[in-house]
């Protein structure tokens, strides 16, 4: 067993099933899921993938990311997905378009009526996947090509992610307020502490003292 992650600081290791250490089988309500996080740096700016969270669920994985990302950094909005809600496209190379590469394929599931999906790409190697907008349709195959209608033309793109916007659980407008902060943060500097006045009242003090 093996943590899963489309991270590839989790899964870069690419062990062999048969070289992994044995691990006892626990039991199924200490198996936590794996999500994938995404915040806004900006108000209307795109989200950008930060990294995983293994929670017991979507609310609870909300709270561990807004903890692991964006306690440091200044943060507009977040949303979390699960890691098996994703649909993920092949890889190609830097400077290639992996819509130029995608086949059409039936779809395995199909909804009765199109729904949105929110469609992600990634640049470069070694970058984070970017929201590039939503597409509807009526399944993961198809959303595809409809993003590849829509967004195929802004190239680059080694690799897509695709996830059912109603999978995708992220904070309400009304409660943005959760991410002010102090932009300063002036008081992790010694001089935001107004204790000078107070020290050299105590030495005055203390030198009429003892001329005393």
């Amino acid at each position: 067993m093996s943590l899963t992650s489309l991270d590839p600081r989790v899964t870069r290791l690419n062990l062999p099933e048969g070289e992994q250490p044995p691990v006892e089988a626990k039991p199924v309500l200490d198996q936590f899921e794996t999500y994938e996080t995404f915040h806004q740096k900006k108000e209307g700016t795109a989200y950008t993938y930060v990294g995983p969270v293994h929670a017991p669920n979507e609310e609870v994985a909300f709270l561990f990311s807004k903890e692991q990302y964006s306690r440091r950094a200044a943060c507009t909005g977040m949303w979390v997905a699960r890691t098996s809600h994703i649909m993920v496209t092949p890889y190609v190379g830097d400077g290639e378009n992996v819509y130029d590469a995608i086949r059409t394929e039936e779809p395995t599931e199909r909804s009765e009526q199109p729904e949105a999906y929110e469609i992600f790409h990634l640049k470069k190697r070694g970058k984070a996947h970017t929201h590039a907008g939503r597409v509807e349709a009526t399944s993961y195959q198809e959303a595809l090509q409809e993003a590849k209608k829509a967004f195929g033309d802004k190239g680059p793109i080694v690799n897509v992610w695709v996830v059912k916007s109603k999978h995708v659980f992220r904070n309400n407008e009304e409660d943005k307020d959760m991410w002010l902060t102090i932009p300063d943060k002036k008081y992790r500097d010694a001089v935001a502490y107004k204790v000078m006045d107070k020290i050299t009242k105590y030495k005055e003090e203390n030198k009429t003292t003892a001329v005393q």
